[in-house]
């Protein structure tokens, strides 16, 4: 296999394990409208500030997200603004093409 498609492969199966958790998509989704303060964020999602950091780290890992200095606290924000417009294509083109489909839980097979 080509080093560059190993490359995509990686690059792609490391969104793919990002995106398989719930939690983190609500956090890429909440992200994809406006940074954010880890606070908000878990109030938002109604989840504790020690999981959510969990799953910030994990996002942060996998180079989605990006931590930004504001003052003395941390926003969070999509480490690139293309990432919105992958999350929204993805999301379109799921729904276009199976809309009553779900898919089976798999097992957990941890963070990226």
């Amino acid at each position: 296999m080509p080093t560059s498609l190993a490359s995509d492969v990686e690059v792609l199966a490391r969104f793919g394990r990002a995106l398989a958790d719930p939690i983190r998509c609500r956090l890429l989704l909440a992200l994809r409208q406006a940074p954010a303060y880890p606070s908000d964020l878990a109030d938002a999602l109604g989840i504790s500030r020690t999981r959510l950091s969990n799953h910030l780290a994990c996002l942060r890992d996998c180079g989605l997200v990006v931590t930004v200095p504001d003052g003395r606290r941390i926003r969070y924000e999509l480490a690139d603004r293309r990432l919105a417009h992958a999350l929204d294509d993805l999301r379109a083109a799921v729904v276009a093409v199976e809309a009553d489909r779900s898919c089976p839980e798999a097992e957990s097979e941890g963070c990226c």
